[in-house]
């Protein structure tokens, strides 16, 4: 895999970690996630009365004899997980100073989870978002599948304003099983509506993670010098003396950020503000351990 953002050696020591769902999943093959259903996997779940017409196997002799009444066993049903990762490939996701491009850490990010979700018997999709385009590669667990969805990744070139939200609505409205739904941005877009199509995917129950993808540069507005400011999505800019507009440029950006938060956690979603100059392993190595279930005592 001799591609910019794949990292093999990281790959490798990463793949030992198991990629969780925070939800009950549903997917048709045996897998490692918990299914809304009950099945018959290994974990004993819970005890309930026999009813005519329940498979008499898996009746409890022992509960009979403690009880004198008949008592089925049931079982957490695993299944495997379906991921979509939706990428953000509006002109200002090729923002970048002196660390890499916003486009580039969403790369990385998504093909080493996709990667990792395949490599442990799940499947994984790409869905690619302007304002005029919608690429997609639908989800697969076969490991030649994911040549498809790098070369995807490889070649999306930022342009133009985001179709994000339009993407998100179309993503929960098709989807017709629970999935695990990455998305990769910067979220230059009203919150509102952002909000919006999050409580979409939460109602059709998806697990949603969010990576907000900013520049440094983006957060700490250090500029010495007056300079032009080009709006990478709609092309318009405007030159100013940054010491004259850095208290209501920080002050904005502060409730930017605030919004954004807000609006994931009230969809239940998980957020991670991620700068361009982040080192991966531990950002991925946290983000998968933080899934992991908590040992009960």
């Amino acid at each position: 895999m001799s591609r910019s953002f794949i990292d093999d050696a990281l790959l490798s020591r990463l793949a030992s970690l198991p990629i969780k769902a925070r939800a009950p999943m549903l997917g048709n093959v045996a897998g490692k996630h918990r299914s809304p259903h009950r099945g018959s996997s290994v974990e004993f779940a819970e005890y309930r009365k026999y009813v005519a017409g329940d498979d008499t196997r898996r009746l409890d002799w022992k509960a009979f004899a403690r009880s004198d009444r008949f008592y089925i066993k049931e079982f957490e049903a695993d299944t495997n997980l379906r991921a979509y990762f939706v990428v953000d490939a509006s002109g200002s996701m090729n923002f970048a100073s002196d660390s890499g491009t916003k486009i580039h850490l969403a790369r990385r990010i998504a093909a080493s989870l996709a990667y990792l979700l395949v490599n442990q018997g799940d499947s994984a999709g790409l869905s690619i978002c302007t304002d005029k385009l919608h690429l997609e590669v639908p989800p697969s667990r076969r490991a030649a599948h994911l040549e498809r969805f790098f070369s995807t990744l490889e070649n999306v070139k930022p342009s133009g304003e985001t179709g994000l939200i339009q993407a998100l609505h179309s993503i929960a409205e098709k989807i017709n099983q629970r999935s695990f739904v990455v998305i990769l941005s910067d979220f230059f877009i009203d919150t509102a509506t952002l909000g919006n199509a999050l409580q979409h995917l939460r109602y059709r129950k998806h697990d949603v993670s969010v990576f907000h993808l900013m520049d440094p540069l983006e957060l700490t507005f250090q500029f010495d010098r007056p300079h032009r400011f080009i709006d990478l999505e709609d092309g318009t800019s405007i030159v100013a003396e940054p010491n004259l507009i850095a208290d209501e440029y920080k002050s904005a950006l502060r409730d930017f950020l605030t919004k954004v938060r807000t609006k994931c956690h009230e969809a239940a979603a998980d957020y991670q503000l991620v700068t361009t100059d982040t080192h991966l392993e531990p950002l991925l190595r946290d983000f998968i351990t933080a899934r992991l279930p908590k040992s009960k005592h």
